[in-house]
């Protein structure tokens, strides 16, 4: 059975067609009022951006699904979890300062910043799913409390899984730091000799102390390294190199568990809106954004985190790739862009998955708005 997505582009002539009135129209054209009770705490899920990055979602977008909220009666809060790698999200205090900077103050959205598994990223709940991978998962403790979600995700690319949208949102996004490590843990990258500078970059970033840095090369202690894929996205010269093979599939699955756990225990209770703008092909962790692959395409909502992320990957394949930016290949209509930047990335893992787990469908009727 088909779910629906509804759809809009990003044309406006009038006040009524901005980015924020159709964002209200989506959220309505949805039935997510629906979804919220009176007195109800909202998660409103979603990245925040690290420092130097520009392509997360707009804090003034955000704002409208804040306000609808409130109008349904719910009470809602900006959450995320802290990252399992060394930057400026890897603490709530460091965190919540972060958002701030980015737009996110309480002056903005007015909604406060509830960082979901504490001070350290220790604070959490484990939820049995019953799994391939996982019997149970580790998820943000307020989070798991909340009485519901409206997840917002930005559409891009991933170097370890291809792609992310809603369902990396809700996996790598609701899970603490101990279960991020758990879904990265089938990871072990390899440093190519030949192309390191011995920089030590990668050391820096380490969460681990995995890496040593020899007279020539950097070496990874697989003993230690925890598979998090840090050091393969700050390495200036893409020396580091994971076995994209079979392993980013089992990350994939593994992502979308944990996606799994943080919604089986509000079914009925979560909704999805995916921003399809600033499609880089690098996710929003990165202190950087790198040229978008295609144009801006416009905004998707549904109740249905598969269908909503299916929606959003054949929408991008549909636009023509954009010259002089990370897409190497795939340009036309129709072709995958995102293979065209990762291809040996098999990314629709998460959604076939997913599916599997029974956390939606990737067939969709697309209403357009």
């Amino acid at each position: 059975m088909s779910s629906k997505v509804y759809f809009t582009d990003m044309r406006a002539s009038a006040k009524h067609e901005s980015l924020p009135q159709k964002v209200n129209k989506l959220f309505k054209a949805a039935g997510f009022a629906k979804l919220i009770a009176e007195d109800e705490l909202t998660a409103v899920k979603l990245h925040f951006g690290e420092k130097g990055g520009t392509a997360f979602i707009n804090p003034v977008l955000v704002r409208q699904v804040v306000d609808r909220v409130k109008e349904a009666g719910g009470k809602p809060f900006l959450t995320d979890t802290n990252t399992l790698y060394v930057g400026e999200r890897a603490n709530s205090v460091d965190h919540i300062q972060t958002a701030i900077e980015n737009g996110f103050s309480f002056a903005t959205v007015q909604a406060p910043i509830i960082i979901a598994d504490g001070l350290f990223g220790k604070n959490y709940q484990e939820v049995p799913i019953d799994g391939t991978h996982f019997d149970s998962v580790k998820i943000g403790s307020d989070i798991a409390n909340a009485n519901g979600m409206i997840a917002l995700s930005h559409t891009k690319g991933h170097i370890l899984t291809g792609f992310g949208g809603a369902i990396k949102n809700l996996g790598m996004g609701c899970g603490n730091r101990g279960g991020k490590q758990m879904m990265h843990s089938s990871l072990k990258p390899k440093v190519k000799g030949e192309g390191c500078k011995v920089c030590s970059t990668c050391l820096k970033w380490c969460p681990a102390d995995a890496i040593l840095i020899m007279e020539e090369t950097a070496e990874i202690d697989h003993d230690k390294c925890i598979g998090c894929g840090e050091c393969t996205v700050v390495c200036p010269t893409r020396a580091i190199k994971i076995q994209w093979k079979s392993e980013t599939v089992d990350v994939q699955e593994r992502m979308a568990e944990y996606a799994w756990g943080a919604i089986k225990d509000k079914l009925g209770k979560v909704a999805f809106i995916n921003f399809i703008m600033n499609v880089t092909p690098d996710c929003d962790c990165n202190a950087w954004s790198d040229a978008y692959i295609v144009n801006d395409v416009g905004i998707v909502a549904s109740t249905d985190p598969v269908a909503i992320d299916q929606a959003s990957i054949d929408l991008i394949n549909g636009q023509t790739g954009l010259q002089n930016t990370r897409l190497e290949q795939n340009f036309a209509p129709g072709e995958d862009k995102f293979k065209g930047v990762y291809p040996e990335t098999d990314h629709e893992a998460q959604l076939r998955h997913a599916e599997k787990l029974g956390m939606g469908s990737r067939e969709y009727e697309l209403i357009r708005i």
